[in-house]
């Protein structure tokens, strides 16, 4: 639901949908969404009890990364928005300029896989987690100032091995396809876990 012609109730009620979706969606964003001023999005959300976006953020990472087992947060490319252990897991990248190449202000492709992969190996519920394979497709350019959504699942476990299918997308493009096999190194693992 866009836009103009929303009352206020509809549009606050659309604003609290669309930031459990994304919860780094800036003001400037929400207000061309919407078609209203910024100042309107920050009274929406003031009456709301929604904080602005830093605070978002820090409260949406802080949560996803107090469970990741298998990585320090430094080593997660991009931002954890959501993480169920040994299910599945969401994170969000925006495109900076040092990320693109010079000329055509493509990403790098290497920034893709990366937050893919170390989404993959961030879901897995134990210390060591190791990546063993990747088939990877990418799908169309992502250009500077784009924000990629990863979404991670685990497909299929056997033994100390885990399928984890990850598809990236700007807006409804998907941008990146990646299937990742990874495998626990350590005895960390729960026990049920491993001969399931």
């Amino acid at each position: 639901m866009a836009g103009k012609g929303l009352t206020k109730l509809q549009r606050q009620e659309a604003l609290m949908q669309e930031l459990k979706i994304n919860p780094f969606r800036t003001d400037q964003e929400l207000a061309r969404k919407f078609g209203v001023s910024v100042q309107t999005i920050r009274l929406d959300r003031l009456s709301l009890g929604i904080p602005e976006l830093r605070k978002r953020m820090h409260s949406v990472a802080t949560q996803a990364y107090e469970k990741v087992r298998s990585l320090a947060e430094s080593e997660v490319v991009g931002s954890l928005i959501d993480l169920e252990l040994g299910v599945r897991g969401i994170s969000l990248m925006r495109i900076e300029p040092e990320m693109v190449l010079a000329k055509t202000k493509i990403a790098r492709g290497h920034y893709l896989f990366a937050q893919a992969n170390s989404l993959a190996v961030a879901i897995i519920d134990a210390e060591v987690v190791l990546t063993g394979s990747a088939r990877v497709r990418f799908k169309r350019p992502v250009y500077v100032g784009e924000e990629v959504i990863a979404k991670g699942v685990v497909k299929m476990q056997k033994g100390r091995n885990f399928l984890v299918s990850v598809y990236s997308r700007v807006e409804a493009d998907t941008v990146f396809k990646g299937q990742y096999v990874v495998s626990v190194q350590d005895e960390s693992m729960p026990r049920e876990a491993m001969h399931a």
